[in-house]
């Protein structure tokens, strides 16, 4: 949101002020004023203009506008009602140098998930990507995608919803009969060299308020375990919970464990090297998942996890 119009909306969040007076008061023509105002309407808020002057009466649930008002992190939002992926239009803004920018869509039309396989994104879900360029070397990243499962899971239950996480990123809702289904998917992108990240993108796919029927098998939305969530207050949850989490990254693993479902479980996991399977006992910084199997530890850095069901 451009600078002048937030501090047009803190100015009228509060009551009515007149034209003159936010004129004089961000130092700007009545005339540049009320081009913000009528930008403002056009994004959906409501704004009274009486003879006392402009007041916000309420806000958009959704868009870019909506979601930059009152976040409480430091970060642009840049809004699009459809696109093809979030990832992708933040990984161009990372070669034009940008950072710390939210790609924010309505809808996503070629929305991926991990081992590239197919993620609906249809209207009414959150489909983000967080842009970053952290001082941190390349073996912390996988600490930001624990952070995204984290904040989500965080906002998730806020909103009344029994998320958990499965090692190391998915969000997942119970579903009464011992299985689970798949309310988040979150995917990672990184450049960097051998000593440093020059950038990372944080995908993070929300099944918002959409209808089971349009998610592809064994997913699940807010409005089904719940019912329809504001999207403007949940993305901000999401985004002011995973700023607190990426500045201060030896919080992530401990706040991982308290929500993970993983942990205790009898786990087969997929990797490079072969199939582990045993009990998930831990998980270490960065994202170390920790398996007992019949033949003693193994550490699992990265790999396809599936929960087994008690023997």
């Amino acid at each position: 949101m451009q600078d002048t119009r937030h501090r047009v909306l803190d100015a009228i969040a509060d009551g009515p002020v007149s034209g003159p007076a936010l004129a004089d008061r961000l130092d700007v023509s009545r005339a540049a004023v009320w081009k913000h105002i009528e930008a403002l309407r056009e994004a959906g808020f409501s704004i009274d203009g009486g003879g006392d002057g402009y007041e916000l009466v309420s806000t958009p649930d959704f868009g870019g506008e909506a979601v930059a008002f009152g976040l409480d992190a430091p970060f642009d939002v840049a809004y699009h009602d459809t696109i093809q992926s979030t990832n992708d239009r933040a990984r161009e803004l990372a070669a034009e140098g940008r950072e710390d920018v939210v790609v924010l869509a309505d809808e996503q039309t070629g929305g991926r998930g991990r081992l590239d396989r197919e993620w609906a994104a249809p209207a009414g879900g959150i489909w983000l990507s967080i842009l970053l360029r952290p001082t941190v070397p390349p073996a912390d990243a996988p600490a930001f995608t624990l952070a995204a499962a984290v904040a989500t899971t965080r906002a998730a239950r806020e909103a009344g919803v029994d998320a958990a996480i499965k090692w190391p990123n998915d969000v997942l809702v119970p579903d009464g009969d011992g299985d689970q289904r798949k309310l988040t998917g979150i995917l990672t992108e990184m450049e960097g060299e051998a000593d440093r990240v020059a950038w990372i993108v944080v995908g993070i796919g929300i099944n918002a308020n959409v209808d089971a029927a349009d998610l592809v098998a064994d997913a699940t939305s807010l409005r089904e375990e719940g019912g329809d969530v504001n999207r403007r207050v949940f993305t901000q949850r999401v985004l002011e919970e995973f700023h607190d989490l990426r500045s201060e990254l030896d919080a992530v693993v401990p706040a991982w464990r308290d929500l993970a479902d993983t942990l205790g479980r009898r786990v087969r996991v997929d990797t490079p090297g072969g199939e582990i399977v045993g009990e998930a006992v831990d998980v270490e910084f960065p994202g170390t998942l920790v398996v007992e199997t019949d033949d003693g530890t193994v550490r699992v850095n990265a790999g396809d996890c599936e929960h087994l069901r008690p023997a």
